[in-house]
């Protein structure tokens, strides 16, 4: 059987490059990102005028 070993070390080395499993957590994205943060502007950009009066 020593000389299946290179063609089964070959075969999961091609399916480990060809067929990746999906890891959600390495997309996974924590909290609000940055396109939040700009729509969202700073607390003084956000009041109104009238807050003021």
């Amino acid at each position: 059987m020593k000389f299946l070993a290179p063609f089964t070390k070959l075969a999961a080395a091609f399916r480990k490059f060809a067929a990746r499993r999906y890891r959600p957590e390495l997309y996974y994205m924590r909290g609000p990102g940055p396109a939040t943060a700009r729509r969202a502007g700073t607390p003084q950009q956000n009041r109104s005028i009238d807050h003021y009066a």
